[in-house]
């Protein structure tokens, strides 16, 4: 399979899609897969897959992902209802708008703090919200109970699973970091060194912290004897969070933003989200060009998508806030005029900088999952602790890894995104769900931090505009900005770098942009196409086939014969 820009320049897809009848589950990680499969083959619907990939992904990727995290679950449920579960993490008490000392006013230093205090250690981790998101999907919409959900997790941190090349370069990354943590060196730095790809990491640990959870339920953090762990390892390392934080902390339940693009409809989550505001913002601005005549890939198609990024990037540094704290003008910014108005300023032949078009609000590395299930139900989550390895400490005697969820917040008191006590944090995760004719055509998403919402707006005018099959769509090359470099993925042509230079973009070839986008979608026919791509280690899994008749009865005259 492979896909020609309009240059003629290919690129050739690495993997291959799943397709199936009865349900599909696409994770970053083959075992995580099969741990969805397993609900799905057990007669449990997406939402109990989804909710056991995430706590197998715990185990098996946990550089990226865990109940000491937060994220974004978006669900369509059988009756059509949608609904955005928001599990974010949120400041703690004690936060206060300028407790971190900057280092720089502007790009590419702008979010950076003395001592990275707000990136690595007890004050970078904010009150985690994911594991109050997964048991809340799983109690309201799930059908199975939290103890079999957890079972593929237990056993894979019990009894191990199989090191990935991605894993050992992950952990070669923040090599520095982990060996500073007592618990953190001991499992993923033994020897000093990472373990060889094909090693079978145990994690008993963090088993016996799973097994906590599936018999308490959430109130082993949130009151219970996981929470006294970490509280009092904040105590101790000058941390903020207390048990008062975490008793406290619940899962905000939101409408989707919905916008329209050529005939489809796109539904993303709200702010505190980017994606749904920012994405329709993007689409409704590209709506105006005939992107399937200028090709996927070719330098005038990729300069409408820069400058369009640029654009959403300037509003959302001014608007996209909790909205509990900021008043965000989402009409106005997701309005067709707004986007026209946008539109006249944009030249064709120039880069240009671009400042918000709205005043600034006033106050009033992630993982991602997808799956479908054959009865209407369909889960799209995005889930982090943030930067990879989070804030690369362990909560001892848990084998919990802390996420660094303050990172996302402005450094900078007296902004839309500074600190404040209890203020969620902002994100740019997209699980995102499109419709057509009121029936859902395509789901998927991705991790990878600023990166994730323009990248999830490409997937979707790669399947819309360029007509893409889906695996050819998640593959595709990615460009990515904010203004101030563009980036560009190595199968772009490369005769488009001296295009975009000449129309003055700071152009910037990179390996990858983003994470491993999983998508599923929705044949007529009723097939479920799952598709997973090149940037992790991203496994589809379809579920086929059933149980026997119910008239079917065992003859035993056959084994006479």
């Amino acid at each position: 399979m492979s896909w020609k820009n309009r240059a003629g320049s290919p690129f050739a897809c690495e993997k291959r899609p799943a397709l199936a009848s009865k349900g599909m589950v696409v994770t970053n990680h083959p075992v995580a897969s099969a741990a969805g499969a397993e609900m799905l083959l057990a007669g449990g619907n997406a939402i109990d897959a989804a909710i056991a990939a995430l706590f197998t992904l715990t185990v098996v990727e946990p550089m990226m992902v865990g109940p000491l995290g937060g994220g974004v679950a978006h669900l369509r449920l059988a009756d059509g209802r949608h609904l955005v579960l928001d599990g974010l993490s949120t400041a703690p008490a004690a936060a206060r708008p300028d407790m971190y000392r900057t280092l720089s006013d502007s790009l590419p230093d702008y979010q950076e703090t003395e001592g990275r205090e707000n990136a690595v250690g007890a004050l970078a981790m904010a009150v985690p919200g994911a594991l109050a998101g997964w048991c809340k999907a799983l109690a309201e919409h799930g059908s199975l109970p939290l103890d079999e959900v957890l079972r593929p997790a237990i056993r894979a941190a019990a009894e191990g699973f199989r090191v990935t090349a991605y894993l050992t370069g992950a952990i070669l990354d923040a090599a520095a970091d982990l060996a500073q943590d007592p618990g953190l060196a001991a499992t993923f730095l033994p020897d000093g060194a990472p373990p060889a790809v094909g090693t079978l990491l145990r994690q008993p640990v963090l088993a016996e912290s799973l097994r906590l959870i599936a018999e308490q339920g959430p109130t082993a953090l949130y009151g219970g004897e996981l929470g006294r762990a970490l509280a009092a390892h904040m105590a101790a390392t000058g941390g903020l969070i207390g048990t008062g934080d975490l008793e406290g902390y619940s899962v905000a339940e939101r409408e989707p933003v919905v916008g329209h693009y050529r005939g489809f409809e796109v539904l993303a989550p709200p702010p505190p989200s980017s994606s749904g505001v920012h994405m329709t913002q993007m689409l409704n601005l590209l709506e105006g060009f005939d992107l399937a005549a200028l090709g996927s890939g070719s330098a005038e198609t990729v300069h409408l998508l820069a400058e369009a990024l640029k654009m959403a990037f300037a509003d959302r540094a001014v608007a996209t806030a909790d909205p509990a704290f900021i008043n965000v003008p989402v009409e106005k910014l997701t309005s067709k005029d707004y986007a026209a108005e946008r539109r006249t300023l944009l030249r064709r032949d120039a880069a240009q900088d671009w400042a918000p078009g709205i005043p600034p609000a006033e106050s009033a590395n992630t993982t991602h999952v997808t799956v479908a299930d054959s009865a209407g139900n369909i889960v799209a989550t995005t889930q982090t602790i943030n930067s990879l390895f989070g804030a690369r400490f362990s909560i001892p005697g848990t084998g919990l890894i802390a996420n660094n969820y303050m990172f996302n917040f402005d450094p900078h008191p007296g902004k839309a995104l500074s600190v404040a006590p209890g203020k969620r944090v902002f994100t740019s995760m997209a699980p995102t769900i499109v419709r057509k004719d009121g029936k859902p055509a395509f789901a998927l998403g991705l991790p990878g931090g600023l990166r994730i919402f323009g990248s999830a707006m490409q997937a979707v005018i790669n399947l819309i505009d360029h007509g893409m099959d889906l695996q050819d769509a998640v593959e595709a090359p990615r460009i990515w900005t904010n203004g101030h470099t563009l980036e560009l993925e190595p199968t772009i042509a490369a005769d488009v770098d001296a295009k975009l230079s000449a129309l003055g973009h700071r152009v910037q070839r990179v390996k990858h942009i983003g994470g491993g986008m999983g998508a599923v979608r929705f044949h007529a026919d009723g097939m479920l196409e799952g598709a997973a791509c090149w940037r992790a280690d991203g496994t589809p899994v379809g579920i086929s086939g059933g149980l026997a008749r119910p008239d079917v009865r065992f003859n035993p005259d056959l084994i006479r014969r």
